[in-house]
Protein backbone atom coordinates (compact mmCIF):
# COMPACT_ATOMS: atom_id res chain seq x y z
CA UNK A 1 0.00 0.00 0.00
CA UNK A 2 1.87 3.17 -0.87
CA UNK A 3 1.68 6.14 1.75
CA UNK A 4 2.41 9.46 0.15
CA UNK A 5 0.04 11.18 3.15
CA UNK A 6 0.72 9.51 6.10
CA UNK A 7 4.64 9.80 7.30
CA UNK A 8 4.24 13.54 6.79
CA UNK A 9 1.60 13.45 9.15
CA UNK A 10 3.05 11.58 11.68
CA UNK A 11 6.17 13.96 11.69
CA UNK A 12 4.25 16.63 12.05
CA UNK A 13 2.59 15.37 14.98
CA UNK A 14 6.07 14.23 16.50
CA UNK A 15 7.56 17.77 15.69
CA UNK A 16 4.35 19.35 17.40
CA UNK A 17 4.52 16.97 20.53
CA UNK A 18 8.12 18.42 21.06
CA UNK A 19 6.74 21.62 20.59
CA UNK A 20 4.64 21.02 23.75
CA UNK A 21 6.57 18.91 25.26
CA UNK A 22 4.51 16.55 26.14
CA UNK A 23 5.81 13.93 28.03
CA UNK A 24 5.15 10.90 26.09
CA UNK A 25 5.61 7.13 28.01
CA UNK A 26 4.90 4.07 25.80
CA UNK A 27 4.96 1.01 27.69
CA UNK A 28 4.97 -2.49 25.97
CA UNK A 29 5.91 -1.58 22.17
CA UNK A 30 7.73 -5.11 22.48
CA UNK A 31 3.56 -6.45 21.75
CA UNK A 32 3.28 -4.90 18.44
CA UNK A 33 4.54 -7.06 15.60
CA UNK A 34 7.16 -5.44 13.30
CA UNK A 35 4.99 -7.25 10.65
CA UNK A 36 1.68 -8.90 9.18
CA UNK A 37 -2.07 -7.89 10.14
CA UNK A 38 -2.99 -7.53 13.92
CA UNK A 39 -5.76 -5.58 15.44
CA UNK A 40 -5.16 -2.94 18.22
CA UNK A 41 -8.34 -2.30 20.88
CA UNK A 42 -7.76 1.11 22.09
CA UNK A 43 -9.87 2.94 25.26
CA UNK A 44 -11.12 5.74 24.06
CA UNK A 45 -11.07 9.08 26.56
CA UNK A 46 -10.08 11.81 24.04
CA UNK A 47 -10.61 13.12 20.74
CA UNK A 48 -7.49 12.92 20.08
CA UNK A 49 -6.33 9.05 20.90
CA UNK A 50 -6.35 7.88 17.64
CA UNK A 51 -3.06 10.61 17.28
CA UNK A 52 -1.53 8.71 20.40
CA UNK A 53 -2.58 5.18 19.45
CA UNK A 54 -0.74 5.33 16.31
CA UNK A 55 2.31 6.76 18.10
CA UNK A 56 1.77 3.38 20.65
CA UNK A 57 2.82 1.39 17.05
CA UNK A 58 5.68 4.11 15.93
CA UNK A 59 8.64 1.73 17.72
CA UNK A 60 7.74 -1.21 15.33
CA UNK A 61 7.34 1.32 12.59
CA UNK A 62 3.98 0.11 11.97
CA UNK A 63 0.91 2.39 10.58
CA UNK A 64 -2.31 1.96 12.12
CA UNK A 65 -5.54 2.08 10.05
CA UNK A 66 -8.16 3.29 11.92
CA UNK A 67 -11.71 2.60 11.67
CA UNK A 68 -13.96 5.39 12.03
CA UNK A 69 -17.12 6.43 11.15
CA UNK A 70 -18.02 7.85 8.19
CA UNK A 71 -19.09 11.22 8.80
CA UNK A 72 -15.01 11.96 9.39
CA UNK A 73 -14.36 10.94 5.84
CA UNK A 74 -16.96 13.43 4.55
CA UNK A 75 -15.85 16.39 5.64
CA UNK A 76 -13.81 18.72 3.60
CA UNK A 77 -11.03 19.40 5.97
CA UNK A 78 -10.84 15.67 7.45
CA UNK A 79 -12.15 13.29 4.44
CA UNK A 80 -8.84 13.85 2.45
CA UNK A 81 -6.27 13.49 5.10
CA UNK A 82 -8.39 9.93 6.37
CA UNK A 83 -8.50 8.74 2.73
CA UNK A 84 -4.74 9.46 2.14
CA UNK A 85 -4.07 7.85 5.13
CA UNK A 86 -6.00 4.82 4.00
CA UNK A 87 -8.31 4.70 7.17
CA UNK A 88 -11.15 2.86 7.25
CA UNK A 89 -14.70 4.67 6.91
CA UNK A 90 -17.44 2.97 8.97
CA UNK A 91 -21.27 3.48 7.51
CA UNK A 92 -23.56 2.47 10.73
CA UNK A 93 -26.37 1.65 7.41
CA UNK A 94 -23.79 -0.49 5.94
CA UNK A 95 -21.10 -2.05 9.15
CA UNK A 96 -20.60 -4.93 6.66
CA UNK A 97 -18.58 -3.50 3.96
CA UNK A 98 -16.84 -1.59 6.54
CA UNK A 99 -15.89 -5.04 8.48
CA UNK A 100 -14.87 -6.93 5.18
CA UNK A 101 -12.38 -3.48 4.20
CA UNK A 102 -10.88 -4.25 6.85
CA UNK A 103 -10.65 -8.26 6.94
CA UNK A 104 -9.26 -7.38 3.75
CA UNK A 105 -6.05 -4.85 5.27
CA UNK A 106 -5.65 -7.31 7.91
CA UNK A 107 -5.19 -10.22 5.41
CA UNK A 108 -2.67 -7.96 3.47
CA UNK A 109 -0.45 -7.40 6.50
CA UNK A 110 -1.84 -4.21 7.41
CA UNK A 111 -2.36 -3.09 11.71
CA UNK A 112 -6.35 -1.96 11.67
CA UNK A 113 -7.04 -0.11 15.07
CA UNK A 114 -11.08 -0.64 17.12
CA UNK A 115 -11.88 1.84 19.44
CA UNK A 116 -14.55 -0.78 21.10
CA UNK A 117 -16.39 1.37 23.18
CA UNK A 118 -17.58 3.28 20.15
CA UNK A 119 -17.38 6.70 22.14
CA UNK A 120 -15.28 8.47 24.55
CA UNK A 121 -15.88 7.56 28.05
CA UNK A 122 -16.92 10.34 30.15
CA UNK A 123 -16.07 8.13 33.34
CA UNK A 124 -12.55 7.48 32.19
CA UNK A 125 -12.99 4.44 33.07
CA UNK A 126 -13.67 1.12 30.50
CA UNK A 127 -17.18 0.86 29.18
CA UNK A 128 -19.09 -2.19 27.37
CA UNK A 129 -17.04 -2.93 24.32
CA UNK A 130 -18.07 -4.24 21.31
CA UNK A 131 -17.15 -7.80 20.28
CA UNK A 132 -15.74 -6.40 16.14
CA UNK A 133 -12.36 -6.65 17.69
CA UNK A 134 -12.16 -9.95 18.52
CA UNK A 135 -14.30 -11.05 15.46
CA UNK A 136 -12.32 -9.52 13.22
CA UNK A 137 -8.82 -10.57 14.81
CA UNK A 138 -10.37 -14.37 14.79
CA UNK A 139 -11.51 -14.33 11.04
CA UNK A 140 -8.42 -12.50 9.99
CA UNK A 141 -6.19 -15.10 12.15
CA UNK A 142 -3.92 -12.62 13.52
CA UNK A 143 -3.27 -11.27 16.98
CA UNK A 144 -5.94 -9.04 18.90
CA UNK A 145 -2.95 -5.99 21.09
CA UNK A 146 -5.14 -4.09 23.87
CA UNK A 147 -3.71 -1.00 24.26
CA UNK A 148 -4.97 2.09 26.48
CA UNK A 149 -4.13 5.96 26.09
CA UNK A 150 -4.11 7.92 29.27
CA UNK A 151 -3.33 11.60 29.75
CA UNK A 152 -4.89 12.90 26.92
CA UNK A 153 -8.34 13.54 28.10
CA UNK A 154 -6.33 16.85 29.41
CA UNK A 155 -6.43 18.28 25.96
CA UNK A 156 -9.25 17.56 24.45
CA UNK A 157 -12.73 15.40 25.42
CA UNK A 158 -15.91 15.15 25.53
CA UNK A 159 -17.75 18.14 26.97
CA UNK A 160 -14.89 20.07 28.25
CA UNK A 161 -12.95 22.93 26.23
CA UNK A 162 -10.30 22.11 24.10
CA UNK A 163 -6.65 23.05 25.36
CA UNK A 164 -4.33 21.73 22.93
CA UNK A 165 -1.71 23.88 23.16
CA UNK A 166 -1.20 23.19 26.56
CA UNK A 167 2.07 21.97 27.29
CA UNK A 168 4.30 19.51 29.28
CA UNK A 169 1.35 17.42 30.03
CA UNK A 170 1.68 13.44 30.42
CA UNK A 171 0.73 10.80 28.16
CA UNK A 172 0.54 7.17 28.94
CA UNK A 173 0.05 4.81 25.94
CA UNK A 174 0.15 1.01 27.38
CA UNK A 175 0.36 -2.15 25.23
CA UNK A 176 -0.07 -5.18 27.06
CA UNK A 177 -0.12 -8.46 25.30
CA UNK A 178 -1.58 -10.15 22.54
CA UNK A 179 -4.29 -12.14 22.63
CA UNK A 180 -4.87 -14.74 19.90
CA UNK A 181 -8.50 -15.21 19.07
CA UNK A 182 -9.61 -18.40 17.01
CA UNK A 183 -13.03 -18.79 15.24
CA UNK A 184 -13.83 -21.58 17.83
CA UNK A 185 -13.63 -19.16 20.56
CA UNK A 186 -16.49 -17.98 22.78
CA UNK A 187 -16.97 -14.80 21.41
CA UNK A 188 -19.20 -13.78 24.27
CA UNK A 189 -15.94 -14.66 26.90
CA UNK A 190 -13.56 -13.19 23.98
CA UNK A 191 -14.91 -9.60 24.82
CA UNK A 192 -15.42 -9.99 28.31
CA UNK A 193 -11.72 -10.74 28.19
CA UNK A 194 -10.62 -7.86 26.06
CA UNK A 195 -12.58 -5.49 28.95
CA UNK A 196 -10.64 -6.89 31.90
CA UNK A 197 -7.55 -6.77 29.59
CA UNK A 198 -7.86 -2.91 28.97
CA UNK A 199 -8.92 -2.58 32.74
CA UNK A 200 -6.32 -3.58 33.86
CA UNK A 201 -3.96 -1.76 31.83
CA UNK A 202 -6.15 1.18 32.28
CA UNK A 203 -5.74 1.40 35.82
CA UNK A 204 -2.30 0.44 36.14
CA UNK A 205 -1.29 3.96 33.89
CA UNK A 206 -3.95 5.89 36.04
CA UNK A 207 -2.52 4.53 39.31
CA UNK A 208 0.92 5.30 37.89
CA UNK A 209 0.41 8.71 36.37
CA UNK A 210 3.22 11.04 37.01
CA UNK A 211 0.58 14.29 37.79
CA UNK A 212 -2.66 14.66 40.26
CA UNK A 213 -4.62 17.51 40.01
CA UNK A 214 -3.67 20.87 41.14
CA UNK A 215 -6.90 21.42 43.46
CA UNK A 216 -10.44 20.55 43.30
CA UNK A 217 -11.70 22.06 40.05
CA UNK A 218 -8.65 21.05 38.42
CA UNK A 219 -9.74 17.44 39.68
CA UNK A 220 -12.41 16.38 36.44
CA UNK A 221 -10.03 14.35 34.80
CA UNK A 222 -9.70 12.20 37.46
CA UNK A 223 -12.07 9.19 37.45
CA UNK A 224 -14.57 9.16 40.51
CA UNK A 225 -13.27 5.92 42.04
CA UNK A 226 -9.96 7.65 42.30
CA UNK A 227 -11.42 10.89 43.98
CA UNK A 228 -11.48 12.67 41.14
CA UNK A 229 -14.95 14.69 39.40
CA UNK A 230 -15.40 12.56 36.60
CA UNK A 231 -18.96 11.48 36.23
CA UNK A 232 -19.64 7.64 37.83
CA UNK A 233 -19.86 4.68 34.94
CA UNK A 234 -23.57 5.09 36.12
CA UNK A 235 -23.94 8.77 35.34
CA UNK A 236 -21.64 8.75 32.42
CA UNK A 237 -24.33 6.24 30.63
CA UNK A 238 -27.22 8.46 31.85
CA UNK A 239 -25.13 11.59 30.33
CA UNK A 240 -24.34 9.24 26.71
CA UNK A 241 -28.27 8.20 26.78
CA UNK A 242 -29.55 11.96 26.72
CA UNK A 243 -26.44 13.42 24.11
CA UNK A 244 -27.46 13.46 20.49
CA UNK A 245 -26.71 9.75 18.43
CA UNK A 246 -24.14 11.57 16.10
CA UNK A 247 -21.68 12.61 19.20
CA UNK A 248 -18.49 10.57 19.16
Amino acid sequence: MSDIVYPPVVAAAKVLFRVLDLRIRIDGEQHIPPAGGAVIACNHVSYLDFVFCGLGAQPAHRLVRFMAKKEVFDNRMSGPLMRGMHHIPVDRDAGLASYRQALRALQDGEVVGVFPEATISRSFTIKDVKSGAPRMAASAGVPLIPMVVWGSQRLWTKGRPRTLTRRHVPITIAIGEPMSPQRSDNQEALTTELRTRLSGLLDRAQRDYPDRPAGPEDSWWLPAHLGGSAPTPEEAAALDAAAPSTQL
